[in-house]
């Protein structure tokens, strides 16, 4: 229970169908009294949270999984960025803390599901436990879940799924939550302003060095600010006076550069994925029809897939696709059925 309406009502639809409920709260970073409204996991989330379980007349726990966040979020966080990549903290959170280590406690002390506010579905069909697309295409949260296990998904129960938000808001006013209208986190939790370089420099207490931007031939533009400051796809805050607009479109360590180009240099038909993770099968040998998406908010585009490794995935698209961002995951769809998925190399 994240002290959010999403999770509130999930615990309640479970309590009215009959399930014995225990609500957790996860204290996951120092610093959670300067996170914002724009943010999970704040002090007021944790009262709130509080409130919504004596509400529904259901245990409550706070775990403190700081350590865990640390070493596999945060610090995996801020490693991608060094290495020019661009992670998603989120995807992480889900899969080391939310069904990895919160399930495991959640089997220590006898509980038979992890339930969370997630809008996505899982449904066991010929044997196999699959994840679904919430049928609320707004609010779809299948891409962040795409590397959960069959272990998982067969304890892992989304109320959601079948919902829309507006009925979900609905049902908590109904119930007089006191979170009902509160809004949606945005931000990553750990930094609630935004401003992902100046973390990463607290947190590592590193000084980037400044290096030059170049353009696609090698030519130097200008000098950046540090690479860690730069994602491809970029066009705003490069501080540089240029007679057209560009974007980043990549950033080389070894070198210290951020190269530069037109919109056009953005997009590619093609991509390699590693760290993958298979759900509707067990390998992908034989190329393979699907839809797949490079970031959240994107709408899935068509798609051929198949394995080159035991664990690295070749993707080619239809149409190129723009700013494919090492580090962000790919996540390959049949219909509403998440194939798999992995990070882009």
């Amino acid at each position: 229970m994240s002290g959010g309406v999403d999770s509130s009502v999930a615990a309640y639809l479970l309590k009215e169908r009959g399930y014995d409920l225990t609500g957790v709260t996860l204290r996951l970073f120092d610093g959670e009294d300067n996170a914002n409204e724009k943010t999970c996991c704040s002090l007021f989330d944790v009262e709130d949270a509080k409130l919504v379980a004596k509400q529904l007349g259901i245990r409550h726990y706070t775990f403190n999984f700081k350590d865990e966040f640390r070493e596999n979020v945060i610090e995996r966080f801020v490693s991608g960025y060094e290495q020019c990549r661009t992670p998603n903290p989120c995807i992480d959170c889900n899969r080391f803390i939310k069904f990895k280590k919160l399930s495991d406690r959640a089997k220590e002390l006898g509980c038979g599901y992890v339930a969370t506010g997630h809008y996505a579905r899982a449904e066991e069909e010929n044997g196999r436990f699959l994840l679904k697309k919430g049928l609320d295409p707004r609010k779809d949260q299948s891409y962040v879940l795409y590397s959960m296990t069959q272990e998982q998904l067969k304890h892992t129960l989304f109320p959601l799924g079948s919902m829309t938000k507006e009925q979900t808001r609905e049902i908590a006013e109904e119930q007089g939550f006191m979170n009902a209208k509160k809004r949606d986190s945005q931000d990553i939790c750990f930094v609630p302003d935004g401003d992902y370089a100046a973390f990463i420099e607290r947190y590592t207490g590193n000084e980037y060095k400044s290096g030059s931007f170049v353009d696609m031939n090698g030519s130097v533009l200008g000098e950046h600010k540090g690479i860690i400051r730069y994602t491809v796809g970029q066009r705003k805050g490069l501080g540089l006076a240029l007679p057209k607009p560009m974007y980043v479109c990549g950033v080389n360590r070894e070198k210290n550069e951020v190269v530069l180009g037109d919109n056009e240099d953005l997009f590619s038909k093609s991509l390699d994925a590693e760290d993958i993770n298979l759900i509707a099968a067990d390998r992908l040998d034989a190329p393979v029809r699907v839809t797949a998406k490079v970031r959240y908010s994107q709408l899935p585009s068509p798609a051929r897939v198949w394995q080159i490794g035991d664990d690295r995935l070749h993707v080619e698209f239809e149409e190129p696709q723009r700013a494919v961002t090492p580090g962000q995951a790919v996540v390959l769809y049949d219909g509403d059925i998440v194939v798999g998925g992995g990070v882009i190399m």
